[in-house]
Parts: C-alpha cells; sequence; structure tokens
C-alpha cells in the first residue's frame, strides 16, 4: 500500500491569481492537505521546484511569463525531477491545447472549476503513483508478468510503467508505435499489450488487429490508453479487439481494476 496519505502530501500550487490561489487553497485543506507552497509564475514555480522538489505540482494553464507547457517541459528535462506528478486546472477545452499535457504523462486534468470529487481523484492517483500496491491475480505470478508498452511519447510510456511497476510487474518492452511493437512481438513473449491511439507508422488499431488476426498472438490482452473522445474512433476502437479502454490521463486505480479484469480470466 502506499507509504503516504493525503494528509502528507506537499504540494507546490502554481497560480498568478491571488484570489484563485486563496481559492485552491481552500479547497486542499478541505481534502486534509496542509502542506501547500505557492508560486505566481514559471520562473519562481521552477526556483521552488529546484531548490525543494514536492509531491505534486499543480498549475494552471498561463502565466505572465509562459505557460504551464513551459513549466512542465523544464521540469521533464531535469533527470532528478523527470518523474514529478503535475496536475493542469484549467477551463481550456480545445483537443490541441491539452494534448501535450495529454502525452506528457500528467496526473490529472481539471476543470476549472472543478468539483471536490474532481481533486479527491486526482490527488488519490497521485497517491497511487508515489505508493506501492502490489495486484494479487488468480493465475498469473506479478513479477513474471511480460508487459510491452506501446507509446510514442517517451513520458507516457514512463508513466504507465511506473503506474504498473507500482503494482509489482518489473519485466517491461517498450515500442515507439505499433510497427515496432510488431517486430518486438515477432522476437518476444508478452502476456499484456498496453498501448496508445494515437501513433505514427501503425497506430494503436492496428496494431491491435494485427495481434487478433495472428494465430500465435490473437489469445494477447490488450489495453488501450487513449486520449480521443471522438465516438467514431471509440467504435473503431471496440471493433479493433481491445480488451480494456481508458482514459489518457488515467486513474492508477482504474489501470489496476481492468488489469485485474484481464488478467485473471481464464
Amino acid at each position: 500500500m502506499s507509504s503516504l496519505c493525503v494528509s502528507e502530501l506537499d504540494i507546490l500550487l502554481v497560480e498568478p491569481s491571488a484570489m484563485q490561489r486563496k481559492i485552491m487553497i481552500q479547497q486542499l485543506q478541505d481534502e486534509k492537505v496542509m502542506a501547500i507552497d505557492t508560486a505566481a509564475s514559471v520562473h519562481e514555480a521552477l526556483e521552488k521546484i529546484i531548490r525543494r522538489p514536492p509531491d505534486l505540482v499543480i498549475s494552471a494553464l498561463h502565466f505572465e511569463d509562459g505557460s504551464a507547457a513551459a513549466l512542465l517541459g523544464a521540469i521533464r528535462r531535469i533527470p532528478a525531477l523527470s518523474e514529478l506528478p503535475f496536475m493542469l486546472v484549467s477551463s481550456e477545452t480545445r483537443k490541441e491545447q491539452l494534448e501535450v499535457f495529454k502525452q506528457s504523462g500528467v496526473v490529472a486534468i481539471l476543470p476549472k472549476p472543478f468539483t471536490r470529487q474532481h481533486l479527491g481523484s486526482a490527488l488519490n492517483a497521485t497517491l497511487d503513483i508515489l505508493g506501492h500496491d502490489e495486484v494479487d491475480l488468480e493465475f498469473y505470478d506479478v513479477e513474471s508478468l511480460r508487459v510491452l508498452v506501446v507509446d510514442d511519447s517517451r513520458m507516457a510510456r514512463k508513466l504507465i510503467r511506473r503506474v504498473l511497476s507500482n503494482l509489482g510487474i518489473e519485466n517491461f518492452f517498450e515500442a515507439c508505435d505499433g510497427s515496432e511493437a510488431i517486430d518486438l512481438l515477432k522476437r518476444e513473449t508478452v502476456d499484456l499489450v498496453v498501448t496508445d491511439y494515437n501513433m505514427p507508422e501503425v497506430n494503436g488499431v492496428e496494431l491491435t488487429e494485427h495481434i487478433r488476426h495472428s494465430e500465435l498472438l490473437a489469445h494477447l490482452p490488450v489495453m488501450m490508453v487513449t486520449s480521443e473522445a471522438n465516438e467514431a474512433h471509440l467504435s473503431q476502437v471496440a471493433h479493433s479487439g481491445v480488451n480494456a479502454l481508458t482514459d489518457k490521463p488515467f486513474e492508477p486505480e482504474t489501470v489496476k481494476r481492468l488489469l485485474v479484469q484481464l488478467l485473471n480470466q481464464d
């Protein structure tokens, strides 16, 4: 189980508006979070993060000296901080503006204003990422599971691996798109494929269809992680033979539940 609880989280809140900072601090305190530091700009946030890394960064989207994307990119480029959990709070709804965050492995994208349930779920997702809670599978030894993670985003692959590692999984293969995954499956035996939807060369649907039409691979469970909300795309995913589908960014608890469902099937 996680060694942390919500009340022990150390959070940096990055928000340019003093009024919004006050509101969000109160919302966090309502969730029993008390260790809250604040920053009003990208520069100030980076200085504080480097000096004393928090457990979680919660950031607005726009600042006078940059954006949350710039802040997240700077954090990800520092090796010691590259896995720092990051949460975006924004009223932005345009897919193209949010995609960079979905592909960078954020723990949550909260709407503004958000509900207490939204915040609670996001904080619990952070605990799941920081903690360790080995999954119990009826037909598999978790430590011997071999998982192929397929995503064109290195950071997204890293987050998926971190979540699965916290469940006790130790053996991973990685591919940056479906084409590389198909080549790898010719050489290696795996027990589960976790794949993104949007990828160059061969996308997640095409990879799944390849697996389903292969005599040797047809049995292989496939979990798809996608940021697509388009009904036509989701229908295509469903018909490709995917066993489980989850949103990006995903909640680690959802991944755990889907993993148990997939791998406990005889």
